[in-house]
């Protein structure tokens, strides 16, 4: 399948509390008790080594991604920028959340990419979409057993960018901010993802969409160097997809001033040297 459309995303999460109950029997009330049971729960299982939860546990709470067409010429490709946003309403709603994200899926057919997706992302998707009754066929019935969602080497169809860049496993695993700081990205500049609890206590939603959206950012940037890398992308179209970036962050910055910021950060990160 040619897909049209790349769909570059990225969530954020708090832990799901409510589960502590039928989990473990914890009885409290108190929303502090029931994440530190689940942080205690975690450390057991794990002989004190990761109190991190496990994908069932998670909430989500935001959902950004950005949206681009993808051009063939032969073997090369070039993508066009479309959009950059979060899903969801004013008034946050899990269900409706992820309703509209995977029927805005099953109708662009696109081509996934992301930064430790396949491990994290989409699987806490799958579990949250399980617990809503929400259906996602199109990631489970499209393409075949070699070439689909769920292959993890076809990655013209999800491309987690963690697995690609450490050939699935073979060299070490870095992160996002990481491959950012090398490649004169903006990476992290602002909130990191340790604060998006914190966020989420204060009723700031607004706020940890605006950092899930420059974490998509950064994404679709360093998938841009990676086509590149492989010959998928010419020079030109990387950067033509890049300046679209900024175009985008020129119309919308006063309006949306993470986007000022991020294009800040990425100027600082690069010396001023945007394009290659």
């Amino acid at each position: 399948m040619s897909h049209q459309t790349l769909f570059v995303f990225d969530i954020e999460t708090v832990p799901d509390d409510t589960t502590v109950r039928n989990l473990t029997g914890c009885e409290s009330v108190d929303v502090a008790e029931r994440r530190a049971e689940l942080e205690r729960y975690h450390l057991e299982i794990t002989d004190g080594r990761n109190a991190f939860l496990r994908q069932p546990f998670h909430r989500v709470v935001a959902i950004s991604f950005l949206t681009a067409e993808i051009h063939r010429d032969g073997g090369r490709e070039s993508y066009v920028l479309n959009e950059l946003r979060s899903g969801g309403e004013a008034d946050y709603d899990e269900k409706r959340l992820l309703q509209g994200f995977f029927q805005y899926f099953e109708r662009l057919k696109p081509r996934l990419v992301s930064f430790n997706g396949r491990t994290f992302d989409l699987p806490v998707l799958k579990y949250r979409a399980m617990r809503h009754g929400i259906s996602a066929s199109w990631l489970f019935q499209a393409g075949d057993k070699w070439e689909s969602y769920g292959s993890r080497y076809a990655c013209d169809w999800h491309c987690d960018l963690l697995e690609v860049l450490s050939d699935y496993g073979a060299s070490s695993r870095v992160r996002l901010n990481e491959v950012c700081a090398t490649l004169g990205l903006p990476g992290k500049f602002g909130p990191d993802g340790s604060q998006v609890q914190t966020m989420w206590d204060e009723g700031r939603i607004k706020d940890i969409r605006d950092y899930c959206e420059t974490d998509v950012l950064n994404t679709y940037l360093v998938y841009l160097r990676w086509q590149l890398l492989r010959g998928v992308l010419g020079l030109d179209d990387h950067n033509r997809a890049a300046a679209d970036v900024i175009s985008l962050i020129e119309a919308e910055h006063e309006s949306r001033p993470h986007l000022g910021g991020f294009l800040a950060a990425w100027g600082e990160a690069s010396g001023g040297k945007y394009l290659l």
